[in-house]
């Protein structure tokens, strides 16, 4: 597992989402066309507006995870710590980071597709993206959290999740209203 950070959480910087297209691509020349579906940017880096912390959380949506199993060393050639599942069945989870100053920059949660846990994400991705008083109520919950647990960001993480999951069932019901109207 890896060690937890400290938690700093800076206001949302537009070149996030240059930074993750940038990456997706690096990503989908590194795994292949067949093997990568579509990276999606999930998390608070991906959601204006809000504090985050620096660290980009990207969804690469594969075919098989026994196929992208074997491109680990594609992946850790691009400076990809594997971490393999880390606890929930059906992801591998990587961390990259800087090399000059070893901070934390990207963390993978690959799944395959079709995954509930694909669709959970970006679901509450977009409704905070479409709800900003509710993105504004995460971006405060963040901060309460960041200041009880300054130095570990897994506490910080636990710390949220009682918020995040009622908000989570919102934005499924939402996303699911969404796809039947659209």
């Amino acid at each position: 597992m890896p060690p937890p950070i400290k938690v700093e959480l800076f206001p949302h910087d537009p070149r996030w989402a240059d930074e993750a297209r940038t990456e997706a691509l690096a990503l989908a020349n590194a795994l292949g066309p067949d093997l990568l579906r579509v990276v999606h940017h999930v998390g608070s880096t991906a959601i204006p507006g809000i504090h985050a912390k620096p660290i980009l959380d990207l969804m690469p949506v594969v075919s098989r995870l026994e196929a992208l199993d074997g491109r680990k060393g594609a992946l850790e050639a691009l400076g990809y710590e594997w971490w393999g599942e880390l606890g929930l069945p059906g992801r591998r989870y990587c961390t990259k980071a800087d090399a000059l100053t070893g901070r934390r920059v990207v963390q993978l949660h690959c799944y395959v597709e079709g995954s509930l846990e694909v669709v959970r994400h970006v679901a509450f991705r977009d409704y905070l993206r479409q709800h900003p008083e509710i993105a504004a109520a995460y971006d405060q919950e963040k901060a309460r959290c960041r200041s009880l647990h300054p130095e570990n960001s897994h506490d910080y993480s636990d710390c949220k999740h009682a918020w995040i999951q009622p908000v989570e069932a919102e934005a499924l019901a939402w996303s699911r209203r969404k796809s039947k109207e659209g």
